[in-house]
């Protein structure tokens, strides 16, 4: 029993002071409950007052995971909140989703829509798609509303049915540019929508088998021909992402969060191999 208690005594020690829950903690004191939504940036390129981007729908993972470990439901609450008030004002009737969002921190109305990184504030980014997939995703498997799963596979269906979409299933940086040899691709866009995805097929939807079809379609081209040479690239597995385009950042370029969701769609797509034989 004394070993028991010490034994517990530690853990809790270690949860308190975990930089995984200080980092929850942070990230929760930049929520607004008037908006229903985490505050992104502090800077204002186009006089933003609270903008919201899509891309912190990854964030809430965190705060999921934050909420079990300590017990603190306020994590759990925060999420939810922020994905659903991202569902309302970020997602479009197509399945698209804008990036950025700016709203009034002090009624919560929305103040205007644009992009940082796309095209223009109408275009649908490709990895600001990527986000949205795997974003509601995750908050059907941490929370199993319904709401987040159709929203997922909305995503899923505009981005493989997109008439710009290439036939390796790599999308161009942007879903709205005229595709062309010189555009850039975004190689961390598809690596993130294949593990999304494998995630997807799992949840038993109508759609499950398409889904890791096409999962297996990206990390069969990825690997064949976004792979770095041997010495190319130093610490990267794969070429061809593209951070900004008319920011002139990262095109063309390998980026880490790439290599990242390329690893971790390999690892579902071996974990789910093995449950299925």
């Amino acid at each position: 029993t004394g070993q028991k208690i010490v034994a517990e005594g530690i853990r809790a020690d270690r949860i308190l002071y975990s930089p995984l829950i200080r980092a929850a903690e942070t990230l929760s004191t930049r929520f607004n409950p008037v908006v229903g939504c985490i505050r992104s940036w502090d800077f204002s390129r186009f006089g933003w007052v609270y903008p919201v981007i899509i891309d912190n729908m990854l964030n809430l993972e965190l705060l999921f995971w934050a909420a079990k470990e300590t017990g603190n439901k306020r994590f759990y609450e925060i999420a939810v909140s922020h994905a659903h008030t991202t569902m309302k004002n970020h997602m479009r009737p197509d399945g698209s989703s804008c990036h950025v969002v700016d709203y009034d921190p002090e009624t919560g109305i929305v103040r205007g829509k644009w992009t940082h990184q796309g095209l223009s504030p109408e275009s649908s980014w490709s990895r600001g798609q990527a986000w949205g997939l795997y974003g509601f995703t995750m908050c059907y498997r941490e929370t199993g509303d319904p709401a987040f799963l159709d929203e997922a596979c909305r995503i899923a269906e505009y981005v493989f049915n997109h008439p710009n979409m290439p036939g390796d299933l790599v999308p161009y940086w942007d879903f709205d540019i005229s595709p062309a040899p010189d555009e850039p691709r975004d190689a961390s866009a598809a690596a993130c929508m294949a593990s999304a995805l494998y995630e997807l097929s799992g949840f038993g939807t109508s759609g499950a088998v398409r889904y890791r079809q096409w999962a297996d379609r990206i990390l069969e081209n990825l690997t064949a021909s976004y792979r770095t040479e041997p010495n190319g690239f130093p610490g990267f597995l794969l070429k061809h992402s593209t951070g900004a385009k008319l920011l002139d950042m990262e095109v063309d370029k390998p980026l880490v969060y790439a290599d990242y969701y390329f690893l971790e769609a390999l690892l579902k797509k071996h974990k789910s191999e093995k449950q299925l034989r």
